[in-house]
């Protein structure tokens, strides 16, 4: 899951701190979800999944498809 984040993040040409900063929240806060030395909240996972377009499913490896169903 975490790779999948940073992937995004580094796909879109942004730095942690940009995507902190859209989440409200710290630099290094951002980065211990990236490193996976925090979980990531439910309502954070919903944020990214938002910001990139991308499902929830995808964010937590548990599909490939990026895709969100609408």
């Amino acid at each position: 899951m975490y790779n999948r984040i940073r992937d995004l993040r580094e796909d879109q040409d942004l730095n942690q701190t940009q995507v902190a900063k859209m989440l409200g929240m710290s630099q290094t806060g951002y980065s211990k979800y990236e490193t996976g030395e925090n979980d990531i909240p439910t309502i954070i996972l919903i944020k990214l999944a938002d910001f990139y377009e991308v499902s929830v499913d995808y964010l937590l490896n548990r599909t490939d498809n990026k895709r969100m169903n609408k």
